[in-house]
């Protein structure tokens, strides 16, 4: 492995969570590889990845995924926010996602219920099809463009604070370990989900 974290400007942490089968896999390897697999199996409830984006050093975000074919998947999303809430960094941003689009003819859960959902909890919303692609790329544009914006405000603030310590210009979020003296802060809260 070595220093591969060098080539990047920004190494982007991000963590699907959501209940089992609603296609976090699957959303992760059209971002990542623009690829579908019909066969895949349903894994553990949480996936992580990492995909280098050059923006800017330092942050994290989670996708909050359901099926929109399911409801029970929905009604669970309640619980899965109050795990980040409870175990993540307080700067974690964080986007509903509700996914299988495609599948109009068996939807249970209603676009402007979720998105009403979304904005009392303060999250942003946006639906999904990673089976045909639909909004797949756009939703972790969005979310990039939200830490982006988080953390570049964050930074203008600690410099006009007069912080120039490398390690602490993002502080609680995730920091690539690319000079002595900045710590990755992971995010703990859900290897065991």
């Amino acid at each position: 492995m070595g220093n591969r974290d060098d080539d990047y400007d920004f190494l982007f942490k991000v963590v699907l969570i959501g209940d089992s089968g609603v296609g976090k896999s699957n959303l992760l390897s059209r971002f990542t590889r623009n690829e579908f697999n019909l066969e895949s199996k349903s894994t553990i409830g949480v996936e992580f990845a990492t995909r280098s984006i050059q923006v800017l050093p330092g942050a994290v975000g989670a996708l909050l995924v359901y099926d929109i074919a399911k409801h029970l998947t929905y009604e669970n999303v309640e619980r899965w926010l109050k795990e980040l809430r409870d175990h993540a960094d307080s700067n974690i941003v964080i986007m509903l996602v509700g996914n299988k689009s495609d599948l109009r003819h068996l939807r249970a859960v209603p676009t402007d219920e979720a998105r009403a959902f979304a904005e009392k909890n303060t999250l942003s919303f946006i639906e999904t099809s990673a089976l045909d692609s639909t909004n797949v790329e756009e939703a972790f544009k969005n979310i990039l463009t939200e830490i982006y914006r988080i953390v570049s405000q964050k930074q203008m603030a600690d410099r006009s604070a007069h912080d120039e310590s490398p390690g602490n210009n993002v502080v609680d979020i995730s920091v690539p370990p690319t000079t002595d003296g900045q710590r990755g802060n992971k995010l703990q809260c859900c290897q065991n989900l």
